[in-house]
């Protein structure tokens, strides 16, 4: 084949990847199907919202779990003191790369995050590196990634890390004399947790689908359920006139609204996903 057709391959093959195994098209057609046995017109207001609640809740409950699974696994590899050990081998700008990185394979919370940066400061670590983990973590995740390329494509889930991740390296606040002196004063031992067995890795990894599934399903029903009813019942003018190219405070907005939702990312993704259906502006909803 040339290089022209397997290109072409190429695409079709990410294609399907990207609307079927991600977006789960074939889940959407399935529940289109079942609510239209069930005698629900799909293309009304109530039923187009019925429609896109139970195929989002089913379909983000399908890839959080199995993400949380995988990332909790690979964690396993990688408890505190592990990792305390690995940013300290790095200086300057290459331990805040690590620091960022490592942000996103830890939990999905500031809320877990904030115990482990409060570790890494009391460990000795430069502040500006903890500084980079504790922007990374809630921030930028593979799952938000996963989650963000099923909807709206990889090049713009992968805008959407990278730039996470700038934010986090460049990061410059100088806070060193804010620091309380029990965080500074806290031991540093650093204490050897014992081997686990792929059986016990297996074990955490579903422990951790279950309580974390637990924490942030609220933020799904919750997020999904209001993208039903943007989706819906929401004029698209209302959206464009508010958050369209037309407003030049969209942006201000929208990062006003957004400051107090203190929500999961994956409680906000099916927001996002129904606002650009309604015309707001992509960078806006970013």
């Amino acid at each position: 084949p040339s290089a022209e057709e397997m290109m072409e391959a190429g695409k079709g093959l990410w294609s399907l990847i990207q609307d079927q195994i991600l977006g789960m098209k074939w889940l959407k057609d399935a529940v289109g199907a079942g609510l239209t046995a069930m005698g629900t017109d799909i293309s009304s207001r109530l039923g187009g919202s019925v429609h896109f609640f139970i195929y989002d809740i089913i379909k983000i409950t399908i890839l959080l779990c199995t993400l949380i699974f995988l990332i909790s696994y690979i964690q396993s590899y990688f408890p505190p003191e592990r990792s305390k050990r690995i940013l300290g081998r790095f200086h300057g700008l290459g331990a805040r790369i690590a620091a960022a990185l490592l942000g996103t394979v830890t939990p999905f919370c500031s809320c877990s995050s904030i115990p482990l940066f409060m570790g890494f400061t009391g460990a000795g670590l430069p502040l500006g590196v903890t500084f980079s983990f504790l922007i990374s973590s809630p921030m930028v995740d593979l799952g938000s990634l996963v989650l963000l390329t099923s909807i709206f494509g990889v090049k713009i889930a992968a805008v959407y890390v990278l730039l996470g991740l700038f934010v986090a390296v460049i990061e410059k606040l100088h806070m060193e004399a804010e620091v309380e002196e029990f965080i500074r004063m806290a031991g540093r031992v650093d204490l050897e947790g014992p081997a686990l067995t792929v059986r016990d890795r297996l074990a955490y990894a579903r422990d951790q689908v279950e309580s974390t599934f637990k924490k942030v399903f609220p933020y799904i029903l919750a997020g999904v359920g209001i993208g039903a009813v943007i989706h819906n019942w929401i004029p698209g003018e209302w959206i464009e006139t508010a958050l369209g190219s037309g407003n030049p405070f969209g942006v201000v907005l929208a990062v006003l609204v957004g400051v107090p939702m203190y929500a999961d990312i994956f409680g906000t993704i099916p927001v996002a996903e129904a606002l650009l259906a309604k015309g707001a502006q992509l960078g806006t909803i970013l």
